[in-house]
Parts: C-alpha cells; sequence; structure tokens
C-alpha cells in the first residue's frame, strides 16, 4: 500500500514539473504553480462517490487488484471480487473494467473500488429500462422461496407462485435452474426489491396464438398439441392457445384404464378435430381416428379355426378377455378352458397379464366380438377315453369328491367317473356315500357308460359283484321256513332280515289267525323270529314271509296225527274236536264244551284243515286292508 501511494505521488511530481516546464518560455514560477494546482484540484473533483467509471487494471497481488481510474492516487478493489464459483482469479494486467467509486479517504489519500456494486448499478440501470420500455429481461430461477421463487437477473428479484405460469404448478422444484423470460412488474431500487411475471407473457403468447388456432381449427383437420392435463376421463390438449378433450374412448380403438398409461404432463402430441362449437370455443379430439379401426379387417384376419396368441386383459366370473390385437379382444367363455376340469372362476387356470394361445370359435364384426377356446388347442381326452376304458372294463382310482348323490373318482387326465349311490351296493341301504367311503379312498370301479357329449363318465361299484336277488329264488323257495331278525315294525307289518341285505316282510295279515290292527307293540327290532316264505318278487326285490301258515300248519299236523293214531273211529267228527280240545285245555271239560262249535261248522272246519289253499283265500277275504298297505311297504323299505 505505501508503495501505491509513493507512485502515485512521483507521478503527480512530475506532471506538475513537466508542466511547469512546458510554461517557462512565457510565464512567471508563480502563475505555473497556480496553473497546476488547479489542474489537480479538478482532477479530484471530477468523479463523486457512487459513480461508475472505466479503469484500467495496473497490479494485481494476492489480496487486492490496483485500477487506474484517473485520480491523483489508483483505486483499490478486494481481489475477492475478482473471483469466479471455482476460486479462480480473473483479473490480468491492462484489462479494462468498470468500477464504482465507493469513497475517498482523505487522510490515507486513497480511493476504495467495487467492481460487484459497478456491475449492480448496470443492472439496476437496465431494469429501469426495461421497465420503462414494457420490455422483458431473461432470469434464472435460483431456489424457491416462501410464496414463490428467487430471479437472477444479475440482482436478486421476485417471482410470485401466481406468476410462474398461466396454471398451478403442482411441482414447484421442476422450476429450479431454468432461465425464462420475464415482465418487471415494480422495483424500487432503495428497498432493492424487483418484482417479476412471466404469467403476463404468456397470456399475450396465448391470446396470439389462439387467435390463430381458431383460425385454421376445423373438423377433420390433423393438427398438433401438448399435453396439458390428465384426468381420468380424458387428456387435455393445448393446440395452441385453445384447449381440447381428447376423451379416453377416443385415445384407442384399444382398452385404457386410465390415460396417465399412455401419457404425460407435456408430452407432445398429434390428434384429429372431431368437433368444433365456435360459440362455446370447445374441442373434441380424437387420436385412435388417425389409424383404421381393425375391426374392418378382422373377419379376414382371424377366420373361424385360427390359432391366436394374446394378453389376458380383464377376469369375469364368466370368462377372461384377450387383447388379440390393439382394438380387438376375445372372450374366453369358462366351459372353453378345459376339456375336463369344472372351472368356477378364470382365475384358476389363467391371470391378467399372461401371453395365451386361443383358438378362433366365432367371429361377429358386426357385434365386435370374438369367441375363442383354450381347450381347443389340446387334444380331446374324451375323444380317446372309451379307447383306453371301454365299457365293462374295471377301474382303479382315488375318491376325489363325496357328494349326496355319489362318489366322483379320479381315472385319467382329469376326468372323473360318477358311482351313483344306486350303484354303490345291491342290498345296503345306503342314506349318504360317507357311511361307507371317505375322499381319497382307493377304490375298484366297472365302466357302465360313457357319455361324450355331455362328458360323463358312469361307473358302479356294486356291478363287480353279482346281484344277490337273481339266486333268492334258489336259495330261499316258496314255502321254505327262514329264521330272521326283526330290523323294523310298521303298522302294516314286520321286516325280516335273511342275510345281510336280503329282507322279507310279514304282512299283518300274515302274523296271526286272529286279526290284528298292528304289530306295533308285539315285537321289537332285534328280536329272532321264524317265517315262512309265501312268494318272491325278483324284479321288485320282495319276500313275502308268514308267520300265521306256521300256525295253521301245526294244527294240521296235530289234528293228522290224531286221526291216524286214533283205534276206534268216533261217533263224529265234532267229538274228535272236543276230544282234542279237551287235552289242550287240560281237562277243562265245560269251558272245551262252551267253545266247540256246532257240528255243521266242525265240518267246515275240517274241510279247510284239509284245503290249505282255501285257507289262505279265506284270510285274504279276512285282511281287505293288505292291498291298501302295499304302498306303506314300499316305503318302509
Amino acid at each position: 500500500m505505501e508503495n501505491f501511494q509513493e507512485n502515485t505521488e512521483d507521478r503527480d511530481v512530475r506532471e506538475m514539473d513537466e508542466a511547469s516546464g512546458a510554461d517557462a518560455a512565457g510565464e512567471s514560477s508563480d502563475q505555473s504553480m497556480a496553473s497546476l494546482l488547479e489542474m489537480y484540484e479538478e482532477s479530484i473533483n471530477r468523479f463523486e462517490e457512487g459513480e461508475v467509471v472505466n479503469g484500467r487494471i495496473i497490479s494485481v497481488d494476492k489480496d487486492h487488484v490496483l485500477v487506474d481510474v484517473g485520480y491523483k492516487s489508483e483505486g483499490l478493489i478486494p481481489i475477492n471480487e475478482f473471483k469466479d464459483g471455482d476460486g479462480n482469479v480473473n483479473a490480468a494486467v491492462d484489462d479494462d473494467v468498470e468500477v464504482m467509486i465507493e469513497w475517498w479517504d482523505e487522510e490515507e489519500e486513497r480511493v476504495l473500488l467495487s467492481k460487484e456494486k459497478a456491475a449492480k448499478v448496470k443492472v439496476w440501470d437496465a431494469i429501469k429500462e426495461v421497465y420503462e420500455a414494457d420490455s422483458t429481461i431473461k432470469g434464472v430461477i435460483t431456489n424457491r422461496v416462501k410464496g414463490g421463487f428467487s430471479v437472477d437477473i444479475g440482482v436478486q428479484a421476485f417471482l410470485p407462485g401466481s406468476q410462474a405460469d398461466l396454471r398451478p404448478i403442482r411441482n414447484l422444484d421442476e422450476m429450479v435452474g431454468r432461465e425464462f423470460d420475464f415482465k418487471v412488474l415494480k422495483f424500487n431500487r432503495k428497498r432493492n426489491n424487483i418484482v417479476l411475471s412471466r404469467r403476463v407473457l404468456l397470456e399475450a403468447e396465448r391470446e396470439t396464438k389462439r387467435a390463430e388456432t381458431l383460425a385454421a381449427i376445423e373438423e377433420g383437420k390433423v393438427m398438433e398439441g401438448t399435453v396439458k392435463n390428465i384426468t381420468e376421463y380424458g387428456v387435455f390438449v393445448d393446440l395452441g392457445g385453445v384447449d381440447g378433450l381428447l376423451h379416453i374412448t377416443d385415445i384407442s380403438w384399444g382398452r385404457i384404464k386410465h390415460p396417465s398409461e399412455m401419457f404425460g404432463i407435456g408430452d407432445p402430441i398429434k390428434v384429429m378435430i372431431l368437433s368444433f362449437d365456435q360459440e362455446k370455443e370447445r374441442v373434441s379430439l380424437g387420436m385412435k381416428q388417425l389409424v383404421p379401426d381393425p375391426w374392418t379387417f378382422a373377419e379376414e384376419k382371424y377366420p373361424v379355426g385360427s390359432k391366436i396368441t394374446g394378453r389376458v386383459v380383464s377376469l369375469t366370473d364368466y370368462g377372461a378377455f384377450v387383447e388379440v390385437e390393439e382394438g380387438i379382444e376375445g372372450l374366453i367363455h369358462v366351459s372353453e378352458m378345459s376339456w375336463t376340469r369344472k372351472i368356477r372362476h378364470p382365475s384358476k387356470v389363467v391371470s391378467v397379464g399372461d401371453e395365451i394361445d386361443a383358438v378362433v370359435l366365432d367371429i361377429k364384426p358386426e357385434s365386435r366380438r370374438i369367441s375363442l377356446g383354450m381347450k381347443q388347442t389340446m387334444p380331446n381326452p374324451w375323444d380317446v377315453i372309451s379307447e383306453k376304458y371301454p365299457v365293462g372294463s374295471v377301474i382303479e382310482g382315488k375318491i376325489k369328491n363325496i357328494t349326496d348323490f355319489g362318489v366322483f373318482i379320479g381315472i385319467d387326465d382329469d376326468i372323473d367317473g360318477l358311482v351313483h349311490i344306486s350303484d354303490i351296493s345291491w342290498t345296503r341301504r345306503i342314506k349318504h356315500p360317507s357311511e361307507v367311503y371317505k375322499k381319497g379312498d382307493t377304490v375298484q370301479a366297472k365302466v357302465l357308460d360313457i357319455d361324450k357329449g355331455n362328458e360323463r363318465f358312469s361307473l358302479g361299484i356294486k356291478q363287480l359283484h353279482d346281484d344277490p336277488w337273481k339266486t333268492v329264488a334258489e336259495r330261499y323257495p316258496v314255502g321254505t321256513d327262514i329264521n330272521g331278525t326283526v330290523t323294523n315294525v310298521t303298522d302294516f307289518g314286520i321286516f325280516v332280515e335273511l342275510e345281510e341285505g336280503i329282507e322279507g316282510l310279514v304282512h299283518v295279515s300274515e302274523i296271526s289267525k286272529e286279526k290284528i290292527k298292528t304289530p306295533v307293540g308285539m315285537y321289537n327290532v332285534g328280536d329272532q323270529l321264524t317265517a315262512r316264505v309265501i312268494n318272491i318278487n325278483t324284479e321288485e326285490r320282495r319276500i313275502g314271509l308268514s308267520i300265521k301258515r306256521l300256525e295253521v300248519e301245526d294244527e294240521q299236523d296235530l289234528l293228522h296225527d290224531y286221526v291216524n293214531n286214533a283205534k276206534a273211529a268216533p261217533s263224529s267228527f265234532g267229538e274228535l274236536l272236543k276230544e282234542n280240545l279237551k287235552e289242550k285245555l287240560n281237562g277243562d271239560a265245560p269251558q272245551a264244551e262252551e267253545e266247540l262249535p256246532a257240528a255243521g261248522v266242525s265240518e267246515a272246519a275240517s274241510e279247510a284243515a284239509m284245503d290249505p289253499s282255501g285257507q289262505e283265500e279265506e284270510a285274504a277275504k279276512q285282511s281287505p286292508e293288505s292291498t291298501q298297505e302295499t304302498d306303506q311297504e314300499d316305503e318302509s323299505r
């Protein structure tokens, strides 16, 4: 610093000496001195504090830059004002630089300068010119502040959020770091306050474009625009000051869940003008109209029977929709997904997004429908099942399901065979198949029938053995006495089990010679009894039994023995009976005589005893209710 001051003083002395020598020829030394002092004072008073002047760098050291601005001494500028963001010094000797006179130090006889303040002064001057000329100024948004943005236009200015764009900005951070043109709304240099607007410029630009766009819009015309906003029902497109709506149904011939799948705000887009309301200035746009409708050539492209590959785009309870190509979707009904499986919901087979193969079953371009089938891409196992398992063959498999009406047995290729409950046993009464089997049991069954059309495979378990009813007549011929167990007692008779699954009925009329209204109370389930087989109906699986016949036969045998063993013939048949009854009543003669019938009745009884068939007819006449109870008998079975 002292060297700077010495250099300045030496230079001033030299200038004064040169001026004095120039005037030595015609003027006195006093006059010369007065003139030099006047020049010196004038040089000092040429500049004022705050003034911006041009200077020349004459020296650079580590702390200061020395600049000659025409003062009697050079001015000092801190070296930091010449450093860039990386710390590099951008100053060299003899460089011209604009500086501002900050102040003059009388005591030190030095002037302090500022390069930065000089730049700001010029910026403020430029801002004033822009404001007065209603022009624009460029600036860079540096960061977000409360209520808006901070903008660097040489000095820091404020951009309110409402003045940043035509519409509210969702992501304010997207604006930071970008350069825009701005309009100066107001400024105050003393308060260092500047307010900018970008919206004013955009509105003016929009109005200009709007007029041009409205003049150019016409139905059927293809125009380019920019995606301005996205909603669930469509996209708003800026055509140049005029907004048009591209409805979601006019975006693509194919399926679109939300427009955001295809567009983002700011994307360029080409659309067709579908309609234009000049009064309301409403424009309807279309994008799919730029390409032909794919259904126009669908019938030729996808004939019935052709194989296609598509993507599952939607599932419903009744099937899956498959996109064959953009704009063409086909339905695979659940019944067309498998040859053998009963599919309740398509999600059991496919998922949205799956690529699948299918066959075209039907196509109707006029109604924009294609019916597809998945199972048709594979051989139908029902075509060969009858060859693999002919009727009469025996199969073995696990029980996959049990229902009220039967059991399903897994056979092959997801084909299940049904054993109906009536085909489980020849003789056993089964209320539910779960009484006999459980899921997972391995069983054998015979193939009874294969209905390919209705995809039914009928099996039978009881058919593995002969029907025991076929030989019942041989094993229990009519007239045979059997021993059995009472299995059921009803008002119309008693059911007796002859063997496992084989039962006979003792009708109420065949229980006793005496008339009985109901056997309930006379017999119990589990009782053992003896009865005689009186009839067999193999087709209806019925065996008729009788206890009464045994009693009648016993009486006949007793009478027959008595007659054969008599030494002398009695005077009458009535006396024989009287004697017999006396013996049965243990010698109670008076009572026996009272119960004996008249002679004529005794002869009739004798004839009946000698003719069993006539007795059966008489019993039938005495039991008219037996015919009416046949239905009850069936129900009991």
